[in-house]
């Protein structure tokens, strides 16, 4: 039984190995999507080991009434599914800083409120032979402030040029 159980356990591991995915060691671009009032985010990725990385966005909005920025970090895991089609998934958190104008006739006084925010990611990608990744993920964050203290969802497109 031992033996069969030790052998059950190798080819869960050998099973498991063969499914890591060389991913690319640097990748920037944009990640399109409405990222709850902060719009695009400037991406860029970075290649830890065989199959995880690491991802950071900048994200800004200079409107009429608002001024806001959101930083986030997130680790990822990456495995495969066909020749240059892969998914990931990972989580992280960030830092966000919002301030409204006090011109709006919403906000009688000049509000800001800076909050933290944990957030996870899931999404699927395809690398191109030429230097580009495109990707379509879904990012669930958790704020922890004044203005934002719920779950918001956002889902992008993700274009970037590898290197």
């Amino acid at each position: 039984m031992k033996k069969i159980l030790l052998f059950g356990f190798l080819l869960l591991a050998v099973g498991i190995t063969s499914q890591a995915q060389e991913i690319s060691k640097n990748a920037i671009g944009l990640r399109l999507g409405d990222n709850k009032g902060f719009g695009t985010e400037l991406n860029y990725q970075r290649g830890l080991k065989e199959s995880t990385r690491l991802e950071l966005g900048l994200s800004w909005h200079s409107g009429s009434y608002t001024n806001a920025y959101k930083l986030t970090g997130l680790h990822e895991w990456v495995w495969r599914l066909e020749d240059r089609f892969n998914w990931y998934a990972g989580a992280g958190g960030g830092l966000a800083s919002i301030q409204f104008d006090r011109k709006h006739d919403y906000y009688r006084t000049s509000k800001s409120d800076t909050y933290l925010f944990a957030a996870g990611v899931i999404g699927i990608e395809y690398n191109f032979e030429i230097p580009l990744l495109i990707s379509l993920d879904f990012r669930p964050e958790i704020g922890f402030g004044d203005y934002r203290d719920d779950l918001n969802l956002d889902i992008a497109l993700g274009l970037r040029y590898q290197f």
